[in-house]
């Protein structure tokens, strides 16, 4: 049996990104589904079926695509459409960068 994992100060779940690698809070990562034949984001971790997280940032999102590694966590055997999954990205970081008056 293994060793369960530290959690971080806060008490949450960790979680590691299948682009970069980096263990860090559920909470700092999203929670992404595979949904006929697509990627579909479910930042509120309520869709059922195998998640596998992800840094809402491109460059993780690259870094998983280049390594195939969102249909190999989410076992997926047909390549999946990341289109969803990008535009959720597209849209997180442009309301993240507007300012706010």
């Amino acid at each position: 049996m293994g060793v369960p994992a530290a959690s971080p100060p806060g008490g949450g779940p960790l979680r590691t990104c299948v682009g970069c690698r980096v263990r860090g809070p559920a909470e700092s990562l999203l929670r992404v589904v595979a949904r006929d034949g697509a990627t579909v984001p479910d930042p509120h971790r309520r869709l059922p079926g195998r998640g596998a997280h992800l840094h809402p940032d491109p460059a993780c999102l690259a870094l998983a695509q280049r390594r195939r590694a969102l249909p190999r966590a989410l076992r997926a055997e047909t390549p999946l459409d990341l289109d969803p999954l990008r535009a959720w990205i597209g849209a997180a970081g442009a309301r993240q960068a507007a300012p706010r008056s």
